[in-house]
């Protein structure tokens, strides 16, 4: 048991350092290596793994709504970039450009993507004519490349793994439909599969993507108070198209502009994961996303049998869950808070007692119950457990949200607040990027989202007292 402690003992107390509390996390659960190259990351297998189920579970969403995966190039000429003059601006200072092709200069600097917007319209200026070629729905599974200043795993790095999903059609409702539709998927995947609480609203315009008419947003707390941007979608209009000259016959037999949407989530999801059910163990992973759902440990595998048992089990279990074994020589305590560490929903043990009694015990990662379970209930009882972990994280970590909510009238009860706490504000706003940007510099929050089921607090702007126009989401944000 020395070992087992030792174990936990490396990882750093979240209430003393969360940020070394997460560095903790992400390198020893073995989710994410330092690369060679500062800001960048290795994902290893068991990151990977979670990335992979996030992906399954969003691309099998997006096959349902008849949308269809297509792989655009990594570079992109500046002369195409520079087309969309506001798009171009709010990427420039992280844009890396390639300027050699082996010894030789290149005739025109070649941008690695930082998004794929500009490759996007290009193409389909190309194969877009009439309205029966529309609506285009495409989605890109890639990475992409931004040259951050300050950078953290998963949450910010240089380069990172999306998907961006592009579309066109031929009326503006059309489009903002769509809009809406993908960021509620969104929502969906992140509260039904990550267990992860989110509020869904727009943007304001100094928070919007560069070169949108409108950005919606799912925005989720951390455990730390903090906000995480978790997934965006963009309305673009027809400014792209008018920019890139996408253009399509109506039924009249007219030439109009396409109206355009984007939309994305990343592997910055992971880090959500870890700061928002995360412990001081680790890792603590809801059983639909868990690349193992169930781990096996047998004890006292010297003992006649208990290795073979475990085998058994593990075969008729795999029919119902993810399912893995650990057969190797190390103690059972060490094996106990490696897959602590690394939030496996639900640990099986398994010995020669519980053999002769025909028994199993399930032990809980969310809660550490400790269950006896008869070996004949186990394909009835595992799946129920599993159902009530993933609920319950839901629902804990709605309850430490809304703990996490206020109310502020004034900008002095915002700055009150967010000086002594940490978490979401919600107050009113008058709609001016003055009172906006004073609230940043006073409160030290940014706008979050103007919420679509916002409620009306006050008839008066917090910062400037006059008419309020909108209810917004504050915070301090990753």
């Amino acid at each position: 048991m020395e070992k087992n402690k030792k174990l936990v003992e490396q990882i750093t107390s979240m209430e003393v350092d969360f940020a070394q509390w997460y560095t903790d996390v992400v390198k020893k659960a073995e989710l994410a290596d330092y690369a060679s190259v500062r800001g960048c990351m290795v994902i290893r297998p068991y990151g990977y793994a979670i990335w992979e189920n996030i992906q399954k579970n969003l691309d099998d969403a997006f096959k349902a709504t008849g949308h269809e995966n297509v792989y655009m190039p990594m570079l992109i000429p500046e002369s195409l970039l520079q087309k969309e003059k506001d798009h171009v601006a709010g990427f420039a200072p992280e844009v890396a450009w390639v300027t050699h092709g082996g010894d030789e200069k290149l005739a025109e600097r070649l941008c690695i993507r930082p998004t794929s917007e500009t490759l996007f319209c290009e193409h389909f200026a190309h194969i877009v004519e009439s309205y029966k070629d529309l609506p285009k729905l495409y989605n890109h599974w890639c990475s992409v490349v931004r040259w951050e200043k300050t950078t953290r795993p998963f949450l910010r790095s240089l380069e990172f793994l999306w998907q961006e999903g592009h579309t066109v059609h031929a009326t503006a409702q059309e489009a903002i439909d769509e809009t809406i539709q993908m960021l509620n998927i969104y929502a969906d995947i992140c509260e039904n599969v990550l267990a992860i609480p989110v509020v869904k609203g727009r943007k304001t315009d100094k928070e919007k993507f560069s070169g949108a008419e409108a950005t919606y947003t799912i925005e989720s707390l951390m455990h730390d108070g903090k906000a995480l941007q978790c997934g965006t979608s963009h309305y673009f209009g027809d400014g792209f198209a008018k920019a890139f000259g996408i253009q399509f016959t109506n039924k009249e037999g007219k030439l109009q502009y396409v109206h355009e949407t984007s939309w994305g989530i990343t592997t910055r999801l992971i880090g959500a994961l870890i700061m928002v059910h995360g412990d001081d163990n680790g890792l603590v992973l809801p059983p639909r996303i868990a690349p193992t759902q169930l781990m096996i440990v047998p004890v006292a595998m010297h003992k006649a049998g208990v290795i073979e048992k475990a085998m058994e089990l593990k075969e008729k279990l795999a029919k119902i869950v993810r399912v893995k074994i650990d057969i190797s020589d190390k103690m059972p305590g060490w094996k106990f808070s490696e897959y602590e560490m690394k939030g496996v929903p639900l640990r099986l043990e398994i010995g020669p007692k519980d053999i002769e009694q025909n028994q199993v015990v399930l032990v809980r990662r969310d809660t550490r119950e400790k269950m006896f379970v008869s070996i004949d209930e186990l394909e009835t009882k595992i799946p129920e457990v599993l159902e009530d972990i993933q609920k319950s994280l839901l629902v804990r970590a709605r309850v430490a949200q809304q703990e996490k909510t206020y109310e502020a009238q004034s900008l002095d009860e915002m700055k009150e607040i967010l000086d002594s706490k940490t978490g979401f504000v919600k107050a009113m706003w008058c709609g001016s990027l003055e009172c906006e940007e004073k609230v940043k510099e006073v409160a030290g929050a940014s706008s979050r989202c103007i919420p679509f089921d916002g409620d009306v607090t006050s008839k008066t702007c917090a910062c400037c007292g006059k008419e309020a126009k909108h209810f917004v989401y504050w915070g301090k944000a990753y």
